[in-house]
């Protein structure tokens, strides 16, 4: 008992003498407890990653996912496909759509702190006159009227340097070959270094070795889509239509009932489950659900085909596919030979000369304008050597009417009649695939 008293005293009296140094060692313990999990804290939640993406990329074509983390456009386009304020808080059109209006919002700045004022605004555009009244004031004078522009105006500005207005700043450039070779971008610590590489194979490459810790926009995710230690993101992208242009031109496929035959045997369903029946997206506030959707019908083709078997004998038909469809082209291929038809099959990277059929990716416009892709006065573009006088009317008066519900009327008509002409067949909407280390 004298021990323990002995023992309490003399603790007492230690604490007692080093009252003040033992107060200050709890001080500076609890601070750097708290300085240490502060740095530990600000590792954990500041990401970096390296992502990679196929393909061949400039400052003047990188994906628009990494440019709209950069900067902003005067608009951006909403999941319905309408233009909304960024840049502009405001925009007003005097003269129904020869002339655009734009207000600048206060205070916005670019990424080296100088302030946005409409002198920055550089959007080039040929027959565009660009006034500048005041700081936050930019007009643009177009010779015709042109209801899609606030849309087109969506698309980011950059200063020298890719400084842009958004969030994400641009820390890290280089080149190889005249493309960009990696980016670096970051945001309040976070950082995401994108790695390009030529081909999908290439980026499959560098994943297995650790160059990156994720890959986007891949056709194929095997084998990762089986690696337990990877997830497999499957992204459906309703911006673009798997598509079979007919060469409207051509002896055989000038004949809709011919067109319409073709799209019948062909077994959509087989080919995805992610349909469209459109050339506008059904994401769009112009898109029309209740046009002729083609379903798979082999009685009603083969009874077309079997007539003209009977009348001019079997007929052939060239098919001509991107290379990321041959799997599709082929099933495509395998279902009209089942209605009757002469197939053969080829391959190529750009858009053919000479085809019969064309199988491609294509890629739907924000704005439900078409008018470069079925207008029978655009032949450097328009694919199926399209004529029809009614669609051409349809396609003059939606780019140049600017009240949405009248567009919204003329572009419902615009496909109710491009879908029973049949100058093509819209397929599914593709998958991509992104994957990414758990």
């Amino acid at each position: 008992m004298k021990n323990i008293r002995y023992i309490f005293r003399l603790t007492l009296a230690f604490i007692n003498r080093f009252k003040f140094l033992i107060i200050f060692g709890v001080i500076l313990g609890i601070a750097i407890t708290y300085i240490v999990n502060k740095i530990i804290v600000n590792k954990v939640s500041h990401n970096e990653i390296s992502i990679g993406i196929a393909g061949r990329y400039t400052t003047e074509n990188l994906p628009d996912e990494i440019l709209n983390k950069i900067s902003d456009g005067l608009t951006f386009i909403d999941e319905e496909q309408n233009a909304q304020p960024s840049l502009a808080e405001n925009w007003e059109t005097p003269d129904n759509g020869k002339t655009w209006i734009f207000h600048l919002r206060d205070n916005i700045y670019w990424h080296d702190g100088e302030k946005l004022t409409s002198d920055d605004i550089s959007y080039n555009f040929e027959d565009v006159s660009i006034e500048r009244p005041d700081d936050k004031t930019i007009t643009f004078i177009l010779k015709e009227p042109f209801a899609p522009f606030p849309t087109i105006v969506s698309k980011p500005i950059f200063k020298r340097g890719l400084l842009g207005t958004d969030l994400w700043k641009v820390k890290n450039i280089n080149f190889s070959e005249n493309a960009i070779s990696d980016l670096k971008i970051a945001n309040n610590g976070d950082q995401v270094t994108y790695k390009f590489y030529p081909t999908e194979q290439r980026t499959k490459v560098a994943y297995k070795l650790g160059e990156i810790d994720e890959m986007l926009n891949l056709f194929d995710p095997s084998p990762f889509n089986e690696w337990d230690n990877s997830e497999t993101i499957t992204v459906i992208n309703t911006d673009q239509v798997v598509t079979l242009f007919y060469n409207t031109s051509d002896d055989l496929l000038s004949d809709k009932t011919t067109r319409q035959a073709l799209t019948y045997a062909i077994n959509k369903d087989e080919l995805s489950l992610d349909r469209a029946i459109s050339p506008i997206s059904k994401n769009s506030w112009a898109f029309n659900p209740t046009i002729k959707r083609y379903d798979f019908d082999t009685d009603r083709s083969k009874e077309i085909i079997d007539e003209i078997t009977k009348n001019s004998g079997k007929p052939s038909i060239k098919l001509v596919s991107a290379p990321a469809l041959l799997s599709t082209a082929e099933i495509i291929k395998e279902d009209w030979e089942k209605a009757g038809l002469e197939v053969s099959l080829q391959v190529s990277a750009i858009i053919p000369t000479e085809f019969q059929a064309f199988l491609a990716i294509f890629d739907l416009p924000e704005d439900p304008d078409q008018y470069s892709i079925w207008h029978s006065t655009q032949t450097d573009t328009n694919i199926s050597a399209y004529t029809n006088p009614r669609i051409d009317k349809l396609l003059e008066d939606g780019r140049t009417e600017n009240d949405q519900q009248e567009r919204k009327r003329i572009y419902l008509d615009f496909q109710r009649f491009l879908l029973e002409d049949s100058p093509a067949a819209f397929l599914y909407y593709p998958k991509t695939y992104s994957v990414k280390r758990k």
